[in-house]
Order: C-alpha cells, then structure tokens, then sequence
C-alpha cells in the first residue's frame, strides 16, 4: 500500500504561536489571554532570570525596531496618498480600506503561518502570517489618519504540530474607532469596523480585548523567537524572547517560551522558576503549567505536579481542541488506535469542525482502509467554509480516489 501522499495539518485559526511542553508532547506559545479564574496554589514569587553568558553572540542578531516593524515603504505611502487620503469621511475611509485588503482584484493578500514578517514586507509579498497582516494593516490605517487599535481575541486553545513540537496558536485583530471630535459628545465608545483576517472569527462571538501596541511587539519577537527555537537555533531564540519580555515584562508567553528555551538547553532549575514567574503574571497559562508540571515529575515533586495536571484537565476537559491534540499526537507517535479514541471525542464535543475529520482521514488511511479515510475526507470537505482549505481538501481526496480506483 502506498505511504507517499503527505497530508498536512491545515489550521482553522490563522494565528500566530506560543510554545508549551505537557508530560508525553512539546508545545509552543505564541500569545495567551489574562484570566482571573487561574490556578490558585501560592507559588514561590522569582525574579525573572536571563542567561546572558549562556547565550554568547545573542547581542549580534539583528532584532527589529517597532519603526522597521511598522514603517511603511514607498508603494505603502503612494497607495495611502490615492484610495484613501482624498476621504473625509472614516466611514468610506475604514469601509474602502476593508475593500481594498479582502477584494481579490485588489492587493488580495495570502495568508501564509510561516511568514512572520513586517508590514512593508507583508504588503510587498501578499502573503504573511495573521499577525503580520494585522501590523501590516494597522500601519496603514495609522497612515490614513483612522484611529485604531489591537485587539486580542479570547479563541479556544488551539493547536499546529511543526515537526517534533505543537504550536498553540492565539489570535489578534484591529477595530477601527469611531473618531472623538470637539463638537461631538460620546456617551459610549463605538467601533467603525473590525479588521480580522481569519473568516472563521469573524463569525463567530469570542471575547475580545484591546492591547497595546508593546503587546503586540512582544507577540511578533516572540514567534520570531518560537520559529527560531523549533529550527534549533537557539542564540536567534533567546535574542528574539529576551526581546520580547524586556519590551511587555507582563507578556506571559515569552518567558514560559523562554523557560523552553532554558530547558532544551539543560537549565532545568531555571526553567521551573521562570515557568514559575510566568504563571505569577497570568495564573491561567496552561501552557507552562504543562511545560512545569513536567519537570516537577521529573524531579521528584509529585504532588505540585499533580495538582497542576488537575487543574490542567479540569480547565481542558470540555476543549475538543484539546482531545484533537492528543489524537494527533497518538498519530504522530503511530499509536492510530488510540488516535481515533481522542479524535472522535473531540468530534462528540464539537461536531463541526474540518481538522478533526481530517485527523481520522489522516488514520485510517495509515490503517489502509482507504474507504474510511475518503468518507472522512467527504466530511471534512463539508464541514469547511474556507474555499483554500477546500482546494487542499480536494486534491487529497482525488488522491484517495485515484489509490482506491
């Protein structure tokens, strides 16, 4: 039977990542929401720590500056100056903008999970990650005199294997403000348009919160950093988080990332504490109460273990996402019957998701029963409203077809 077909995990979130590491899978961070019904057990309060001596040369990779990240470039200010300088009103201004980011006959721009790039080389490129779009778009509504800010999008825990790791990813937009004026009195705050460049959030009711424009530099260092970690380099890694934490000292998921960092590099003592000061920042960071929770096992601290892996499951219990995740982690590992147990969990928790579909198409095709893995693609290609994953749908399941011919 053939084995050469390559199915990829395809993401219904079209984020950015964070890194995180449970007792049996390495995961990584990119963003995480504050919560105030975290963990509640008293930790041990850490002053953050940084390895400096231990990362030689990290002072000589070139990190960029908030102005490169969010510069625009000559072709940025031409398009800024015609479509939408001439608008007086930022009704027009916001709607045309919308128009000119989504419509296919205008800058029709791709979304690509590896491009994190900055916005002059979003624009020139169409194509980049969820958050370098959403940079890319607010440095020129900023440009066009619209005010704007950054919102954080509270999705369900999410997440995308790249290679040996899986990456939980998060999600942010913009929200175009209604403008204040001397002459006009605002009795509540009130938003012209959302700018979101994943359709499936848009339709959807998640709870949002606006964050600074530091936040949202820390987030691109950190998946700078997240990248450079899984590529195994790890002097780019700590330059890009240490960057991250100096700018947001409050952004969670840079150190817990940075407590990664220190552990693939055998600084398990301070990795526990900086997974530590991590959760003191947000007591709802599930991704390094994972990562600490495992080297608590790992040292003998069973019972601090135990009480985080039980809060741990009591916060996922209900998360499809999160039984998809241990499915594909059970595939990853070959173990394709226990895979099916956690992927048809997820599906009895939320029944209308593509990926988990695709996860059992995945199986049962390394099972060799080829009918099963093309129903579950039939089902996977009914449950996706996104016309690109449809089209990657597709071409597998004309694979399938050909092989069961």
């Amino acid at each position: 039977m053939l084995k050469y077909i390559k199915f990829c995990i395809v993401g219904v979130f079209m984020n950015f990542i964070i890194m995180i590491i449970t007792i049996s899978l390495t995961l990584i961070s990119l963003t995480g929401c504050q919560s105030t019904s975290g963990y509640q057990q008293k930790l041990i309060k850490v002053e953050p720590i940084y390895l400096d001596e231990q990362f030689k040369n990290f002072a000589s990779v070139e990190v960029e500056s908030e102005k490169s990240i969010f510069e625009l470039d000559s072709d940025m200010k031409a398009m800024v100056a015609k479509e939408l300088t001439r608008e007086s009103s930022n009704h027009k201004k916001a709607k045309k903008l919308l128009k000119y980011f989504f419509s296919p006959e205008q800058l029709n721009l791709t979304y690509n999970k590896g491009a994190n790039v900055i916005a002059s080389r979003a624009y020139q490129n169409k194509e980049a990650n969820c958050l370098s779009l959403t940079i890319m778009a607010y440095a020129i509504a900023k440009a066009s005199d619209l005010d704007v800010v950054f919102q954080s999008v509270k999705i369900p825990e999410y997440w995308m294997r790249n290679g040996r790791m899986n990456m939980l990813t998060g999600h942010v937009n913009l929200r175009v403000m209604e403008k204040s004026s001397p002459n006009k009195v605002v009795f509540f705050e009130r938003s012209i348009a959302e700018i979101d460049f994943d359709p499936f959030v848009l339709k959807k009711t998640f709870p949002k919160k606006i964050i600074s424009k530091n936040r949202v530099i820390a987030m691109f260092y950190n998946n700078k950093g997240a990248n450079a970690m899984v590529n195994g380099d790890y002097i780019t890694a700590y330059a890009y988080l240490k960057a991250a934490t100096k700018i947001d000292a409050t952004f969670s998921s840079a150190w817990g990332n940075l407590g990664i960092l220190y552990r693939f590099n055998g600084h398990e003592k301070i990795a526990i504490e900086t997974y530590q000061y991590a959760i003191s920042i947000n007591d709802n960071n599930l991704t390094s109460m994972s990562n600490l929770s495992l080297l608590l096992h790992r040292n003998g601290d069973y019972e601090q273990a135990k009480q985080l892996d039980a809060f741990i499951m009591r916060k996922r219990a209900n998360n499809p996402y999160y039984y998809a995740l241990l499915g594909d982690e059970k595939f990853y590992k070959g173990d394709y019957h226990q895979a099916i147990h956690h992927y048809r969990k997820a599906i009895q928790l939320n029944k209308n998701v593509h990926e988990f579909y695709f996860g059992l198409a995945k199986i049962y095709y390394m099972l060799d029963d080829i009918e099963k893995s093309q129903n579950y693609m039939k089902k996977a290609i009914a449950k996706n409203r996104i016309k690109q994953i449809d089209q990657q749908y597709i071409t597998k399941l004309n694979m399938l077809r050909k092989i069961k011919g």
